[in-house]
């Protein structure tokens, strides 16, 4: 059986060695700080809010001719994001007269309109709407 040689005097000594300490409270600011803080924070270094586009709504803004500006773009991510908030599964998310289905837990475009082309302005499967 091996021993463990006594290196160590002190558990101040093996946190010294292991842990590092730079004198800031970073550990202590981190236990007060909220997943949803860190990961906001993660959002903004990474540049935007992640939105895909389905294989469908790529096609549907192809067949329709569709070409989303980069106002409209980040109007349409935030329009995404204020469902998140509000706790929406599948939204409607308008941007002028643009009408986007979205499933919003995956951060997914699953069909784009223009609402002239829209039955009759009816829309169903959603559970929330978001005009941005």
């Amino acid at each position: 059986m091996n021993k463990i040689g006594n290196q160590f005097t002190s558990i101040q000594q093996v946190t010294d060695k292991y842990l590092s300490r730079d004198g800031s409270n970073a550990a202590k600011e981190a236990e007060n700080v909220s997943f949803e803080e860190i990961l906001k924070r993660k959002q903004d270094v990474s540049g935007a809010y992640e939105l895909k586009f389905s294989k469908h709504a790529a096609m549907r803004l192809e067949d329709r001719n569709i070409n989303l500006s980069q106002n409209q773009s980040e109007r349409l991510e935030a329009g995404v994001q204020k469902a998140s908030e509000k706790g929406i599964q599948e939204s409607l998310v308008m941007v002028d007269s643009l009408a986007f289905i979205v499933n919003v837990p995956n951060k997914t475009v699953v069909t784009a309109m223009d609402q002239g082309e829209s039955d009759k302005n009816v829309f169903t499967n959603i559970d929330g709407a978001v005009i941005a």
